[in-house]
């Protein structure tokens, strides 16, 4: 398919931040509703379950024209969506939570939770001597400005008994994560599993040289990346939030059932993606983070109260809550979620 039908099948997705087209109007131009959609990053295969929601006419069957805008990460997102410069966004839902904390804070809420298991990772070379999460003790850990897994470390440590102190953490740049773990400048890095183990793997260093220590696989309740929405839309647009909702849910199980194609969308979107990456990454994420017991079992979006409660606790060893600790219903609004026997997973 040619970018230009690409660009005029997506009609609802109007990807301004990259190709600038103007937005195609949904099936009644006077009663779609134009929604500004922010995500964290720019497209790669993670952001899926958004593209098919366009590509494939989701958004278009809920009325629905969606703007694409592109932000710095997550503390950009909930600043837009608190705001009201952006309607609905992507975030990570730990940082919605210790945004929530503020009593000043704007009542942001998530309405559905992409990742159910957070992505939150520690990388590390095999060859520099880290073979499991305690022998990082006496190495050095590359931490990006930034970077949302380390926020999580003081639990899991205290968790599996090891001493944090014991392991010297090293400022880094986002741009030098991957280069300077590949150059042996570093022992191990925090992020995402399925960007930093990823991309270190299109850097030439052998699978089997790679540690991946996913918090999830060491007791971490946490949740990843949700959707978060702006309050004033909420109350405003309740029936075009839970439309999106809709779009994205079908989109999401589109790229559990066939992730190939799902990637071949989202390499249309994107600027030199590589396919074999790309497609390695939405692979990861569907089965790390996506497709986790707790979805299987309810289906695609929610959350558990006994999980939500025990993520708070990890939020806590390393954030100081100023009034009481938030209560699920004050960062998650689950009236837009679909029924359950719709955001089940065949």
């Amino acid at each position: 398919m040619s970018r230009r039908s690409l660009l005029h099948g997506i009609g609802a997705f109007g990807v301004t931040a990259f190709y600038a087209p103007s937005i195609v109007a949904a099936q009644d131009d006077k009663a779609a509703t134009t929604i500004q959609f922010t995500l964290d990053r720019p497209v790669d295969a993670i952001a899926a379950p958004f593209v098919l929601a366009a590509s494939r006419g989701l958004y278009r069957a809920q009325n629905l024209n969606v703007a694409l805008q592109v932000a710095t990460g997550s503390k950009d997102t909930i600043t837009r969506v608190a705001a009201g410069t952006t309607d609905i966004a992507v975030a990570d839902f730990n940082s919605l939570v210790r945004y929530r904390a503020d009593p000043d804070a704007a009542p942001v809420k998530a309405a559905f939770v992409l990742l159910n298991r957070a992505p939150y990772a520690v990388v590390a070379r095999k060859s520099r001597g880290v073979i499991s999460l305690g022998s990082l003790e006496g190495r050095t850990l590359g931490v990006a400005d930034g970077d949302l897994a380390i926020r999580l470390w003081p639990a899991l440590a205290r968790r599996n008994g090891i001493k944090a102190s014991a392991v010297k953490q090293e400022k880094i740049s986002p741009a030098v994560r991957e280069p300077m773990l590949s150059a042996g400048q570093v022992d191990a890095v925090t992020g995402f599993s399925y960007l930093s183990a990823v991309n270190l793997r299109d850097r030439g260093i052998p699978a089997d040289d790679l540690a991946v220590f996913r918090f999830a696989e060491f007791g971490s309740a946490a949740y990843g990346l949700a959707v978060i929405v702006s309050p004033k839309f909420a109350a405003a647009r309740s029936d075009a939030v839970k439309g999106f909702v809709q779009a994205i849910t079908s989109g999401t199980q589109l790229a559990i059932q066939d992730p190939d194609k799902a990637v071949d969308d989202v390499l249309a979107q994107m600027d030199g993606g590589t396919r074999e990456l790309e497609l390695t990454r939405l692979k990861i994420a569907i089965s790390d983070n996506i497709l986790t017991d707790d979805v299987r079992r309810d289906g695609l979006g929610g959350i558990d109260s006994t999980r939500f409660d025990a993520s708070l606790v990890e939020i806590a060893e390393d954030f100081t809550f100023r009034n009481k600790r938030p209560a699920m219903a004050d960062v998650f609004d689950d009236r837009f979620l679909a029924e359950s026997t719709g955001r089940k997973i065949n």
